[in-house]
């Protein structure tokens, strides 16, 4: 037994395209599975659909496999008998089949897909559709194009080419209408404001953000002076330091060069805009260590030391001091060297930090009351951590030495008179005031000739005063209440002391947050303060010290993996941290920083104690 199968497409043209095969067999199967030797791809068609086949007498049994059954002449069934000579129409979603019979007497089966009758009654229902009421698709297209090209090109074009051209200003809201349309994307954090004023930024359309334009608000005569940025290097420096550029990289600045890019080596570079409403990551080692590495390779005067991994290719520390007596400017001196630094002080850490000391038993009977004292002295003590607790305030005399080493020079009716600290002209001054205090008459029956009367009372008191110039040079005097911290000098024949040269940071390369530290590590773990005897010692750590938990970046194995970008920012900052430390987990804004006058060591006037 045979069946003969007639697929029936029809083109656009209307033209059909018949496809026969014979398929042997009593039996075939109908359904969406490409098993079935009849396949009808259609979702309302079941996977095994149906089943025909083939009876004794001729005739075709159609039985459905499935629940959904199919029609026959329209009618819905379930199982049917259709003989061949008579014809018949089979209906399974949206295909038809027709039964015949063919040469020989084969049963025939066509199949086709029943779009005009479909067809058909859709137009007795188009009238009552919406797109009979609307213009055709190629009209919409066209009028929203248009519409588009006004909107969105015309009037932002129109609209600055008109406007009044005024200074970038991140306070003042854009002139440009609908330019914003043209955003590629959110501006970062530091940036959002600028939203609606593409204009600060693109001055000269279609031209590329220059640094000129940066500079504006991030130069040296910005009115925001937390946003004032610091060239890296000069750019006669910069430019021979970065080598030549891979054949890759150069075709690309090639392009851009063409486009008016400018570069490399400029802001656009590295602060790429658009790209959501984020905070600037910072750089990565590979970023630093592409000049940094061998950079006496290409600056052979370089002052700086070649650094491409902090944990393998790192030079040592250095740090700024002062190292002689009346030495004018500071030096940076390696810790390889292990410098002195003269400060102008007498202070032995060790004596203050002996806990079986006689300073301890002082701390411990003083302190008692203050909140500190109990074990004898500590750091904190004295060394206050300052606002964003990042780095330490200086040493005040008054603040965290006074109730020690005590400036009270003399006592009246239960007042005491203390000395003035930080100015030497004054403590001289109060001394010497000293002389003036009222004396007790010394009086004599002798009556001296002369223009004095008979019978007066006179005081004797002829000789020099003695007793402030004592006090002076017993308080100058090593041991006296000055000479005890500083050193005695004199300008002519005037006395004083050293000037006190106390740097608030003696690395200026870099920046360390305290903060982070204080729950993983002592003061003594870094500054060997208790062993110290005298102020020449420089408490600085090594770069040893720190490797002991940082390692470069690629380290897995070092407790602090630690890239370029944690001690050194590429903007100095005047040598400081970030504005927004991004290793703070607090994210904390340091906002009480100083500039690099406020951290380079200078010279404090003779005059003047020191220790403010």
């Amino acid at each position: 037994m045979t069946f003969l199968i007639e697929t029936i497409d029809v083109t656009a043209s209307g033209r059909e395209i018949v496809r026969r095969k014979e398929m042997p067999g009593s039996e075939l199967g109908i359904g969406r599975d490409a098993a079935n030797a009849i396949h009808l791809d259609d979702l309302a068609v079941e996977l095994n659909h149906a089943r025909v086949t083939q009876r004794e007498d001729g005739t075709l049994a159609v039985e459905a496999v499935s629940s959904l059954g199919f029609t026959v002449e329209g009618r819905h069934t379930n199982s049917a008998i259709i003989d061949p000579r008579g014809g018949g129409e089979l209906g399974f979603g949206n295909y038809r089949l027709t039964v015949s019979q063919g040469e020989g007497g084969v049963p025939a089966i066509s199949i086709r897909v029943a779009e005009a009758a479909e067809g058909a009654r859709a137009d007795k229902v188009g009238g009552f559709a919406l797109a009979s009421a609307m213009p055709s698709k190629r009209v919409v297209a066209w009028v929203a194009l248009v519409g588009i090209l006004i909107a969105f090109l015309a009037v932002p074009i129109f609209s600055h080419l008109t406007r009044d051209t005024v200074k970038p200003d991140y306070d003042q809201q854009g002139a440009v209408l609908m330019d914003s349309s043209w955003s590629t994307g959110s501006l970062s954090l530091a940036h959002e404001g600028l939203e609606d004023n593409c204009e600060a930024c693109h001055v000269t359309p279609f031209e590329a953000v220059t640094d000129q334009t940066c500079l504006s608000c991030h130069g040296e005569l910005s009115k925001h002076i937390d946003t004032i940025i610091e060239d890296h290097a000069k750019p006669d420096r910069m430019a021979p330091a970065r080598g030549p550029l891979p054949w890759g990289d150069q075709i690309q600045w090639d392009i851009a060069h063409a486009f008016g890019k400018s570069g490399p080596g400029v802001c656009s570079d590295c602060h790429t805009e658009h790209e959501g409403k984020t905070k600037m990551q910072p750089a990565a080692q590979a970023f630093c260590a592409d000049c940094h590495d061998s950079l006496d390779k290409r600056l052979t005067d370089t002052e700086l030391g070649n650094a491409g991994d902090f944990g393998t290719a790192h030079p040592q520390f250095k740090a700024v001091l002062f190292t002689e007596p009346g030495q004018k400017d500071p030096v940076r001196l390696s810790l390889d060297s292990q410098p002195k630094e003269y400060n102008g002080l007498r202070f032995p850490h060790d004596v203050h930090l002996d806990k079986r000391g006689g300073v301890a038993r002082m701390a411990m009977r003083i302190g008692a009351k203050r909140g500190y004292g109990a074990g004898g002295m500590e750091c904190k003590d004295c060394h206050r951590l300052n606002k964003d607790e990042s780095d330490y305030l200086p040493v005040e005399m008054e603040r965290d030495c006074e109730a020690c080493h005590s400036l009270v020079f003399d006592s009246s009716g239960g007042q005491f008179r203390s000395l003035e600290h930080g100015d030497v002209g004054k403590m001289q001054a109060a001394l010497a005031r000293l002389d003036r205090a009222p004396r007790r008459p010394i009086v004599t029956d002798r009556r001296r000739p002369g223009e004095y009367a008979r019978g007066g009372l006179y005081y004797q008191d002829f000789g020099q005063p003695q007793r402030g110039l004592i006090a002076i040079n017993r308080a100058l005097s090593r041991g006296g209440v000055c000479g005890d911290c500083h050193i005695p000098t004199s300008k002519g024949s005037r006395a004083g002391v050293m000037p006190v040269n106390l740097p608030d940071k003696y690395f200026i390369r870099g920046f360390f947050d305290h903060k982070t530290h204080e729950k993983d590590a002592e003061c003594s773990d870094c500054h060997l303060a208790g062993q110290s005897k005298s102020a020449d010692d420089l408490l600085m750590p090594a770069i040893k010290q720190c490797r002991d938990c940082h390692m470069g970046e690629a380290d897995k194995k070092a407790d602090v993996p630690s890239s370029c970008a944690m001690c050194h920012a590429y903007h100095p900052r005047n040598g400081l941290m970030p504005a927004i430390d991004p290793h703070r987990k607090d994210k904390k804004s340091i906002s009480d920083r100083k500039t690099i006058a406020g951290i380079l060591p200078k010279q404090r006037p003779a005059s003047r104690a020191g220790g403010e």
